[in-house]
């Protein structure tokens, strides 16, 4: 292989999604760049004069918005112009009927759908991940996740295979102007998550219901800027409204093959040391 061949592009490539991605395609072969503030190709969304540098040679691109909104169409249209041929924008489930929660996602959404060139969107649901990795992982080290769900519950994604069917999309014919939904094969609470996790950890975590209010003032109290914690309950207001709380077939339409349970991914969490 050599360096000057057709590349793809993974943005926030040493993030969740980023970093299976990339280590996904490289084991197929495939030449990758992957770009963040501090990966192996320089990539910050306020500093434009890093956009062309990064794309320079990329055939495809995986596309994580930012949170502004602003910096989408002009990246997407650098993109065209630079050669990139396919976009796999990274959105969320139900992005559509949540409110305000991620205006960045909606924007990139909106500038790969007008690229006029080949782009698919993914919109997973809360990924399993976020269990162990960031987010919800401290508080459940803590002994308690609190949080305004109630009893909806929530398909569970694991993020490999939303990294698998990223790779399948970047690398294969046919997904032209599709959006895939991607979960986990079952939908569990919140509070049925927890227990699972405190079962295969061995900890004594529980689960606190909120209202919207407390949660809010949670957050802040946790250092959270308002409109973080505002997002975050329009989030879940969406969530408790039942819009993500059926399971897709996304996964297997993509992959020929059932998504990871969510038993096997707190399994495999704990036995890797996630809550130790």
């Amino acid at each position: 292989m050599t360096t000057d061949a057709p590349s793809i592009l993974v943005m926030a490539g040493t993030g969740k999604t980023g970093r299976r991605l990339v280590q996904t395609l490289r084991a197929a072969g495939r030449h990758v760049r992957a770009a963040s503030r501090s990966g192996e190709v320089r990539f910050d969304w306020s500093r434009r004069d890093t956009w062309r540098p990064a794309l320079a040679g990329a055939s495809a691109v995986y596309l994580l918005a930012p949170e502004d909104p602003a910096p989408a169409s002009d990246f997407v249209t650098q993109a065209v112009d630079s050669g990139v041929g396919r976009i796999v924008a990274l959105s969320g489930r139900g992005i559509d009927r949540v409110g305000d929660f991620s205006p960045g996602m909606v924007a990139a959404e909106e500038a790969v759908r007008k690229s006029g060139v080949e782009w698919t969107i993914i919109r997973p649901n809360n990924f399993s991940q976020n269990f162990s990795e960031d987010l919800w992982r401290q508080p459940l080290l803590d002994g308690r996740l609190a949080l305004p769900m109630g009893a909806t519950p929530e398909p569970f994604v694991d993020v490999q295979d939303v990294a698998d069917v990223a790779a399948t999309l970047l690398t294969s014919p046919g997904h032209h102007e599709q959006v895939y939904d991607l979960s986990g094969p079952r939908a569990l609470t919140f509070a049925a998550a927890v227990a699972t996790i405190a079962r295969v950890s061995g900890r004594s975590i529980r689960y606190v219901e909120l209202t919207p209010e407390q949660y809010h003032a949670e957050l802040l109290a946790e250092g959270y800027p308002a409109e973080t914690a505002t997002a975050l309950n329009a989030l879940f207001a969406g969530m408790r409204a039942g819009h993500l709380a059926e399971p897709t077939d996304g996964v297997r339409r993509v992959l020929g093959r059932d998504p990871l349970d969510f038993d096997s991914y707190a399994a495999q969490a704990a036995a890797a040391g996630a809550w130790s």
